[in-house]
Formats: C-alpha cells, sequence, structure tokens
C-alpha cells in the first residue's frame, strides 16, 4: 500500500515508520529537518523535507506520492514537559491541527487517496463527574481542545475520504517521556513530580508501540469516525505515579496541595492531576480488533 506519513520523525512517527516499512507499504515520510531525512532514508522509505504550513509544498508532496492512505501525526511538543515551553507548544500544535490538517485533506482527495488518518488526542473531554468518557463526551472549551474540535470536524467532514480520527492517550515507552530515559522518569527521579491535590484525575496511558499497532489496523479497518487509542483502565495519579516511581528505584512522590500547584505550574498540570476524566477504548478495540497492554504491565516493561 502506498502511505503518506506527514511527521515521520516524532515519537509515533518513527516507529510508525519502521513498522509500515518492515510490513512491505511503500512510504513517504515528511519532515521539516533536512537531516531527519536521512534517518527516513535509512528506514527505507521515500523523504519528503517541507514545511507543513507551505499549503503548495503539501499538495506538490501528497500529489507526487500518489497514496491510498495519508496519516497526519505532526506536533510540536517540546523534549521535556517544561510549563514555560508547553504553552508555546499547545498553541503551536494547534494551528498544526488547524491549519494543516485541511491542507493534507484537500490533497489527499486530490491525490486519489482513500483514507485519511489523523492524529489527536483522547484527554481534552469536558469533566463531568463521570470517571470515564467515550469519543462522544463533549469537549473543553480551552484553545487545545477548540484546535482538536476543529480539526476532528474537518476530518469527519472531508468528502470523498475515509476520515479517520485517533485519539491517542498518554503515550508512554521509547522516545516518550514516560521512559526510563525520558524527562518525567528524570523529574519523578528527583522527586519533582508530585501528587497534587486529590490525584484523583485519570490518565489513559497506551504504549507507543500499542498506538502503532492500531494505527496500523486502521490503515484498512474500520469505518470512518473518532476513536480512543488507549489502554482498558485509566489511572488515577495516586495510582500511576507512586508504581512509576517504585519501578524506578525512587523514593515516593512527594504531595503539593492544588492550590501551590496552579501557582507553580498552572491550570493544566492541576486538572490532569485531580480531575482529567478516563477514555473508554470500545470502540477501538472492536474496530481494529486491537488489544493494548495494561498500563501497569506496560510501566513494568519500560521502567523498571
Amino acid at each position: 500500500m502506498r502511505v503518506l506519513l506527514a511527521g515521520a520523525t516524532g515519537a509515533i512517527g518513527r516507529p510508525l515508520l519502521a513498522r509500515l516499512v518492515a510490513e512491505g507499504h511503500d512510504v513517504v515520510g515528511t519532515t521539516r529537518d533536512l537531516a531527519r531525512a536521512t534517518a527516513i532514508e535509512r528506514e527505507g522509505a521515500t523523504a519528503a523535507v517541507l514545511d507543513a504550513f507551505d499549503a503548495a509544498a503539501v499538495r506538490d508532496t501528497v500529489l507526487a506520492a500518489r497514496p491510498e492512505v495519508v496519516i497526519h501525526q505532526l506536533t510540536a511538543l517540546p523534549a521535556a514537559p517544561d510549563p514555560k515551553a508547553m504553552g508555546a507548544a499547545v498553541q503551536q500544535t494547534s494551528r498544526l491541527r488547524r491549519k494543516t490538517v485541511p491542507v493534507f485533506l484537500d490533497a489527499a482527495r486530490e491525490a486519489g487517496a482513500r483514507r485519511a488518518i489523523v492524529q489527536s488526542i483522547a484527554f481534552v473531554t469536558r469533566p463531568d463527574g463521570r470517571p470515564v468518557h467515550d469519543e462522544d463526551a463533549p469537549l473543553e472549551d480551552d484553545m487545545a481542545a477548540g484546535a482538536v474540535g476543529a480539526m476532528e470536524a474537518a476530518v469527519r467532514a472531508a468528502d470523498g475520504l475515509e476520515g479517520v480520527v485517533l485519539r491517542y492517550g498518554f503515550f508512554y515507552g521509547p522516545g516518550t517521556w514516560y521512559a526510563r530515559d525520558g524527562a518525567v522518569a528524570e523529574l519523578i527521579r528527583r522527586r519533582r513530580y508530585p501528587l497534587i491535590g486529590s490525584a484523583q484525575g485519570r490518565s489513559s496511558w497506551v504504549h507507543v508501540d500499542d498506538a502503532v499497532d492500531a494505527t496500523v489496523r486502521a490503515l484498512d479497518h474500520g469505518a470512518p469516525g473518532v476513536y480512543n487509542v488507549c489502554d482498558d483502565a485509566p489511572a488515577t495519579q495516586a495510582e500511576w505515579l507512586p508504581e512509576a516511581a517504585r519501578l524506578l528505584g525512587a523514593r515516593p512522590p512527594r504531595h503539593v496541595p492544588a492550590w501551590l500547584a496552579r501557582r507553580l505550574a498552572g491550570p493544566v498540570v492541576v486538572h490532569y492531576a485531580t480531575t482529567l476524566p478516563g477514555s473508554a477504548n470500545g470502540r477501538a478495540r472492536a474496530a481494529f480488533s486491537w488489544s493494548p497492554r495494561p498500563w501497569r504491565e506496560g510501566f513494568a516493561e519500560v521502567l523498571r
């Protein structure tokens, strides 16, 4: 199958590119960095260096690739979850979602592609007292969720294309923040990643390899629509953070009140720790015949 992968050098783009090539697909991978193009070529794919905000360059690249499926994995997250860097990163990622996804969809349609698969995120639904949400739950009203909503609407409305949105949970595993050598693991070792307030916010995790597996299955499985790609059991911060510390051989995390964390790290961090709803994965499991590993098992593989 001919596949165009936009964002072939990110946390999921790298392993996804390798998996696609290993399964015999003819892949064109995009990057904005000329130096990273070499890594794409080493995997056995064709590299295309472009600025995703350059609509003409995107169109030319997609038309030249003649893909059957276009996969959009473009984000702009920093190497570490520093609150100061995160604001700019969320703004840039929101811009990528709003501005570049429609361009890739139009180019995919013009090139005769059958399907478009677009990365989204599961952790943007509005708290309403329920511990777990499915894909129909209303989204938050902040900048990130607004961009997600606009992007997903564009995918769902794409005429002539099978639009599939994959709402990934929090990535962990090689090349992510949540790896033994990752940025969050280092914070946990240094006891700089505390439990916050009630610590009852529920994170829905997905090993990056399981996210890759779901994405590859979505090439030719599942009806157009939105799917949560995460494991079966959302975990409260009170559950996952002490377990991560234990596996890393670190001391138990400190505890800070929500008001202090809000002042030091901002309201989003406090929301994730205290009020974030989990995400149900039943649709993805059924549509893709997909079985992600439980987060406890995955954490033990990655962090021990």
